[in-house]
């Protein structure tokens, strides 16, 4: 399932076909059903009507998740970006040999955040160990000086290098929060239900094509909420745009 999530293509190809499949399921028990009284169809209209507003509540409850998680995301790179900036700038108010020795780490690191955007698989894990390790650099640079002279400007620096870590680790947790596999589950199993109520009520005068209309927007649904809450591997991603600037600002040219 997770595997599923994670590749939204694949989710919308999945939801089709399986709600497709449950189509005909409801078309078969319609046929053993032929004598259906025109009350009883009745009685049907009204829960697939109940169904269905069900499953479009469901479906907008969990895009409003998505789309929080993303604006979450995106908030985060740039206050990523703004604490990285900052803590540049307070460098300079370190000794010279350590003010450069930090500038530059925070340049290395900088470049290994804008790569945590791009990046998958054993390339991402390299650049997650090497900015474990830039950080252990970070802080022991800052720290060295706070501990022989603990004045306001090393506390300053100090604090802005907190918030640099700090940033960091809210980040990653904001990319490891997804929608939870109950969640899609739910939604799959109400739309199945309702396209399996879908071929049970409809009439065989009715056309052929009502078969793929619902399986094919709700897997358009799926997909568009798959794709956002996927960060790597979707359509819509983040882009690191206010670190990409940063950088292009901090590295000399």
């Amino acid at each position: 399932m997770t595997f599923l999530v994670n590749h939204p293509i694949l989710t919308f190809v999945v939801t089709v076909v399986v709600l497709w499949l449950s189509f005909l399921v409801g078309t078969v028990l319609r046929k053993r059903r032929s004598d259906m009284a025109e009350e009883e169809r009745g009685d049907y209209g009204v829960l697939l009507a109940a169904m269905l507003t069900l499953l479009g509540l469901i479906i907008a409850f969990t895009f409003s998740m998505a789309g929080t998680r993303y604006d979450q995301r995106k908030n985060l790179e740039e206050e990523e970006a703004n604490a990285i900036g900052t803590e540049y700038v307070r460098a300079e108010l370190l000794p010279t040999d350590t003010a450069e020795k930090v500038r530059g780490l925070l340049r290395s690191y900088l470049d290994q955040r804008i790569l945590f955007y791009t990046y998958s698989g054993d390339q991402l894990r390299e650049v997650n160990a090497t900015t474990a390790k830039l950080q252990v650099e970070l802080w022991e640079a800052v720290k060295t000086p706070a501990g022989t002279n603990r004045g306001a400007v090393e506390a300053l620096t100090v604090s802005g290098m907190n918030d640099v870590l700090n940033s960091q680790g809210y980040t990653q947790a904001a990319w490891w929060n997804r929608i939870p596999i109950g969640a899609w589950c739910l939604m799959w199993t109400i739309a199945i239900c309702c396209n399996l109520m879908i071929g049970f009520y409809m009439r065989p005068k009715d056309p052929g094509s009502i078969q793929f209309i619902m399986p094919i927007v709700i897997g358009v649904a799926f997909f568009l909420i798959a794709d956002i809450d996927t960060p790597r591997r979707g359509i819509i991603t983040v882009h690191p745009q206010n670190l990409v600037s940063l950088a292009d600002s901090l590295h000399p040219h």
